[in-house]
């Protein structure tokens, strides 16, 4: 005997605007139906946290699925899946739609070409799962918006379970954010690690879902804001402690980037106190009461 839960939702067109919508939720368990061959319109992730089954591509071809797993159900493609009859498996399923949806695809969090991706742990997953459950109540004003947003948490945190990638980032991913001051090409870091050109845009893209140049900019001008909003460096100190010789290029990038020029940023975001910033990340349990 199988068991299953599921809620459809239907959001409005002010909703879609968000960039992202939940479209259903739905929790099963045990021997479940085989499900296609059929195609849908829009993508669902189905998170399987037990159990084995089978997935068959549009080709024909038919490989295992074994918990943890995630099946990439994606708008336009066939799929054709089910558990294994005699045992079945655990599954949670979330709907989702919007123009959101293109660039998590670009970044590599949805991942079309991969229908079925090992998972290290479903813990993670399946807990945000829990959360678009309980706000999937029909009484819920938040309904649309609250789960809305858990379907950003959802791709995060399949995002950081996949069994291929370490939760955090990988080494090489480290290496660059500890150089990222240095003032180093892209190849001089590729040479750092042995690697080609193409092998270290591979490995960026692959963690990161960008290119070197761009992981290592956003690190740079991350530390620049910092140190034009807590201290009173010159723009041309700023821009040597984060990487740039030249203060006119930094000024030119800065500008390009954030969309402002480093001294309209420091003058909307100066936030000096004595003794300087803490580099330590604070618990918000154990921040003072004022």
């Amino acid at each position: 005997m199988y068991h299953t839960w599921m809620r459809f939702l239907t959001p409005s067109p002010v909703h879609h605007r968000l960039g992202l919508v939940c479209l259903g939720v739905g929790l099963q368990h045990g021997p479940l139906p085989t499900v296609g061959p059929r195609t849908l319109d829009s993508h669902v992730a189905v998170v399987i946290s037990s159990g084995t089954g089978w997935y068959e591509t549009p080709d024909g071809r038919r490989r295992a699925v074994t918990a943890p797993a995630l099946l990439w159900l994606t708008p336009g493609v066939p799929h054709h899946y089910a558990p294994d009859p005699g045992t079945g498996w655990d599954e949670g399923f979330v709907g989702f739609t919007g123009p959101a949806t293109t660039t998590y695809t670009d970044l590599g969090y949805i991942e079309p070409d991969r229908p079925v991706v090992e998972l290290s742990d479903a813990a993670g997953p399946r807990a945000v799962i829990a959360r678009i459950v309980r706000a999937a109540r029909r009484d819920n004003p938040l309904l649309e918006v609250e789960t809305g947003a858990a379907v950003h948490e959802l791709l995060v945190a399949l995002r950081r379970a996949r069994a291929d990638l370490a939760p955090d980032g990988d080494p090489v991913l480290k290496a660059l954010a500890r150089d990222a001051f240095k003032p180093m090409s892209v190849a001089d870091h590729a040479g750092r690690h042995g690697m080609t050109l193409a092998e270290l845009r591979t490995a960026v893209r692959r963690g990161a879902g960008c290119s070197p140049k761009d992981y290592l900019l956003g690190i740079r001008l991350d530390r620049a804001k910092e140190l034009l909003a807590a201290t009173e460096l010159p723009v041309a100190a700023v821009a040597r402690r984060v990487g740039y010789d030249d203060p006119a290029y930094f000024s030119r990038l800065f500008t390009r980037r954030v969309g402002m020029p480093p001294v309209r940023f420091r003058a909307q975001e100066a936030r000096t106190v004595p003794g300087g910033w803490s580099n330590q990340v604070p618990d918000p349990g154990d921040l003072p009461r004022v």
